[in-house]
């Protein structure tokens, strides 16, 4: 072995990495595989047994991928590492490294390095391709639900476009019973139409979503007077819904089909929002207070009109409270909490080195079976933590910041600590 200087070594350096990057590539094959499965799985429930071509189905996986990618990555790095280091360990190899007058530091050194490099691809995967990848799935999708419009209206359910909403009865291939449509007609008229039985058909042109509905009543009135309405009977009565009015429905993005910096426009814009209401609360808070000190200030000296202050107080109380309401706008909240999820995920690889490291230097026999079974239980705490900081961020006002970022901290303090322990052993 030659050594460029005492404290590092290149050749070292290669062999650490290319083990760690081996055990990373088993373990992301694997978290792969299970992701990958469970889409497939969501697609054959709501896609396959639609029979849709499977061509498009195959396009459907691929615009997944990246989100698929960006899960599987950080939780690989913490298995494969502890596989690689447990290996090394339990083979003596770290012993003999220790031996030749190496520090721990050739063995931190390489696999940082690796650590990096993942956690930038995963949030290039989650921050860049992800967005892509779910407006071409959002394309495909509409495209496909206007050429089988089986896929989209199924038994008992409820579905919304636009001003239109329909309540489905049971469904038999494109065949379904009891079927009622509330919509607004051209000139603003409320409108309800029920069918016994109806039929979906296929538009040629993929423009529309035509229904026939058989033995249809249809009733419309104004919502300024419901006494003032007129009805329809009609044996076959066909109802079309435009491929805009769909495509409304699924071209809104959420925080998590956006990039970190598209977020973080939207949070600045939902804070902006959200601090002239409380601007304009505090102002209405002020007045209201003042009201009340005139109040107090006429009856000095004289008994008060108890009812009336009390009424007054109550009123200041539940504003108040309505000020605390607003300013922790939920809508707000979540924003900020896909933000720092953003970047928590994918550089939770990063954080996940600290900790493999000195746990798989513990390993004594069996390393690489041991720190698979010991990754798999710590990705599970691990994603079973941020499901939870996630939920009390969003319902009970924990800081999103630390929702989102508690685990890797986490992570990297217990695994700085066992290193240290390691080290003085």
């Amino acid at each position: 072995m030659t050594r460029n200087d005492r404290g590092f070594s290149l050749t070292l350096f290669c062999y650490i990495f290319s083990e760690a990057a081996f055990s990373f590539f088993v373990a992301f094959l694997f978290f792969f595989f299970i992701f990958f499965i469970n889409q497939l799985l969501l697609m054959a429930e709501e896609i396959l047994s639609k029979r849709v071509p499977f061509n498009q189905v195959m396009l459907l996986l691929l615009y997944s991928l990246p989100a698929i990618v960006a899960m599987a990555a950080p939780f690989a790095s913490l298995v494969g590492i502890l596989m690689a280091v447990g290996r090394l360990s339990s083979d003596n190899e770290v012993l003999v490294l220790l031996s030749s007058g190496f520090s721990y530091k050739m063995i931190y050194l390489p696999i940082i390095v690796l650590g990096i490099l993942i956690s930038l691809v995963s949030f290039v995967a989650n921050d860049i391709l992800l967005p892509m990848g779910t407006l071409e799935f959002g394309k495909l999708y509409r495209k496909i639900l206007i050429a089988s419009p089986a896929l989209e209206l199924e038994s008992n359910t409820v579905k919304r476009y636009k001003d239109t909403m329909i309540i489905t009865g049971q469904a038999s291939g494109k065949a379904i019973d009891n079927v009622i449509i509330v919509d607004r007609t051209g000139d603003g008229e409320r409108r309800i139409i029920s069918a016994k039985h109806t039929e979906l058909l296929s538009d040629k042109d993929q423009t529309v979503l035509s229904i026939n509905l058989y033995d249809a009543f249809m009733q419309t009135f104004k919502d300024s007077n419901r006494l003032d309405y007129d009805y329809a009977r009609s044996k076959v009565l066909q109802y079309s819904i435009s491929q805009s009015n769909i495509s409304q429905v699924f071209g809104t993005l959420g925080p998590r089909e956006m990039s970190s910096a598209d977020v973080w426009k939207e949070i600045r814009k939902k804070q902006n929002a959200v601090d002239m209401r409380v601007d304009a609360k505090r102002q209405a808070l002020f007045e209201q207070a003042l009201k009340l000190e005139s109040t107090l200030r006429m009856y000095s000296g004289y008994p008060f009109d108890q009812n009336r202050v009390t009424q007054q107080l109550s009123g200041l109380g539940n504003e108040v409270k309505s000020l605390r309401d607003m300013a922790e706008d939920r809508n707000l909240k979540m924003y900020k909490l896909e933000f720092y999820k953003k970047f928590s995920i994918p550089f939770g690889a990063l954080s996940f080195v600290f900790l493999a490291i000195p746990l798989g230097l513990f390993a004594r026999k069996s390393g690489q079976t041991v720190g698979f079974g010991f990754g798999l239980f710590i990705a599970v705490l691990y994603w079973a933590l941020l499901i939870g900081g996630q939920t009390i961020g969003s319902r009970l006002g924990y800081s999103p910041f630390w929702a989102m970022w508690l685990p890797n901290i986490m992570a990297i303090t217990i695994g700085g600590l066992l290193g240290l322990e390691r080290i003085r052993r």
